[in-house]
This record gives C-alpha cells, sequence and structure tokens, in this order.
C-alpha cells in the first residue's frame, strides 16, 4: 500500500496531530491527494509550549483549521503515578479524547504519525492505538524516519528540521510520580539550553538535579558554555550534570 492508495480508501479521517515531522509530513500528504483531514492537538502539562507554536504553525502553512483540546492528563492516577506502561494509559486518554471531538465533527477514522521505523516492541503507546483503532498511514505504507525527512524536505515544511521529541513525561524517573511544577522546571530548563544553541536536548530530572543529554557533536559547546549553562539552569535545579556518553541524534 502507498498513500494514494491509502488516502483512496479513507478520504476523510480526523488526525492525532503533535507539530513534529511526521504527523505535519502526513498533514500535507493527505492534503496534496485530496484527502479532506482535520488535525487535533492535546493539550496537556506533557506537552511544552512550543509545540503547540510549531503545531498552529504547520497548520496554518497547510491552509487547515487545528483544533486544540485541553486534558488534564495528570488527574488520571494510572498516568500521574508514573507506573512502567504509563505511556498505554496516556495515549489511551489522549487518543480518547480525540475521538470523542472527532466523533461530533462527523469523523469516524482517526490517523497518526507513527512511522516505520518506531519499533511497537518497545512502545507500550502502540498497545493503545491497536485497541483504540487507530491507523497509522506512514507505517502501512513501510515509510520510514528518513523518507518521511525527506519528504518534509522535498515539501518544504516548517518543521523539516525539527529533531524528534519526546514528552515531558519522559524527564521523570520510571516510578516517581509526575508533579506538573517538575514539568515546568524541565521545561523551562530546556527552553534555557535551545535559547543558547542547542537543538537536540533532554533535561531528565535527577533528584534536584538537572541531568542533561545532548548530542556527541553538541557536548563541546556545553564544555564551552559551562558557566552560562550553570546559571540558565540554576533557578530551576539545585544541581546541573551532564551525561558525557551522548544521546543518539534524533
Amino acid at each position: 500500500m502507498n498513500l494514494i492508495e491509502f488516502f483512496r480508501e479513507h478520504k476523510t479521517a480526523a488526525l492525532a496531530f503533535s507539530g513534529g515531522v511526521d504527523s505535519s509530513c502526513l498533514l500535507y500528504m493527505a492534503k496534496r491527494l485530496g484527502a479532506k483531514v482535520k488535525p487535533y492537538f492535546v493539550k496537556t502539562p506533557f506537552q511544552p509550549a512550543f509545540e503547540l507554536e510549531d503545531a498552529k504553525q504547520v497548520a496554518a502553512w497547510a491552509g487547515v483549521e487545528l483544533t486544540v483540546l485541553e486534558l488534564d492528563i495528570l488527574a488520571f492516577q494510572d498516568v500521574a503515578s508514573n507506573p512502567p506502561d504509563r505511556c498505554y494509559h496516556c495515549k489511551r486518554r489522549l487518543f480518547g479524547t480525540i475521538l470523542e471531538a472527532a466523533s461530533a465533527d462527523g469523523f469516524t477514522t482517526l490517523i497518526d504519525g507513527t512511522n516505520a521505523s518506531d519499533d511497537a516492541e518497545d512502545r507500550p503507546g502502540m498497545k493503545a492505538l491497536k485497541e483504540v483503532g487507530v491507523l497509522s498511514p506512514l507505517r502501512l505504507c513501510g515509510l520510514t524516519k528518513k523518507d518521511i525527512r525527506g519528504l518534509a524536505e522535498d515539501a518544504g515544511l516548517p518543521v523539516r528540521y525539527k529533531p524528534s521529541y519526546s514528552c515531558l513525561a519522559t524527564r521523570i524517573e520510571p516510578g516517581k510520580p509526575i508533579a506538573e511544577e517538575d514539568l515546568k522546571r524541565v521545561e523551562a530548563a530546556e527552553d534555557v539550553l535551545r535559547g543558547m544553541g542547542f537543538t537536540d536536548l533532554r533535561v531528565r530530572k535527577r533528584g534536584d538535579a538537572a541531568f542533561i543529554q545532548l548530542p556527541e557533536n553538541e557536548m563541546p559547546a556545553a564544555l564551552y558554555q559551562r558557566k552560562e549553562i550553570l546559571a540558565g539552569l540554576r533557578p530551576y535545579f539545585d544541581k546541573v550534570l551532564l551525561d558525557l556518553e551522548g544521546r543518539d541524534p534524533a
């Protein structure tokens, strides 16, 4: 199956939209192929502000209306307690919220931007997608992350160079309860680092310390700006640590 065949079969659909490269590319391709696809963004404490701004920018660029839904995800204990299968429970809530709104808008099909490079074995959220009945056109059509990056560049998507981004909940140690205050501290710390020119980064909370993870190629800049980083993150964390192993580029 290819995307032409998919959207020939599914002419209308609601899209779980994050503002990332995958879902943005899917929105662009759907519109280009003549399908009626409406994007829905679920705003929770797990999404930093820039994700919503990116989603708005892409929707405006594509000429489609973005629906923003608010969900207090931390009101659910099976998410806030941060168990090993937190992602499963979170995805069930998120997609359930979109399904309810999409159904009221007349949509019966819900799609998302999961691609063929996403490993179903390592993602508890995949189980939730299957149970809810979400279709993943990029995955069904065998499109990998590399393929999608190429499509995004050819299309000139506003987010074509945006690194992959996991939600703020992943910054909290598994098994440690998730507090909105901690998510805000992490978001603020990551904003500071982005403002200093770092791009593909994570700030993980480890006790009262900020544990910074950067790709290997950005580490020299972090060491050079050590004092500036300490000063910038000091309002949010008592200690600042750097993972010298580095993280794999997105």
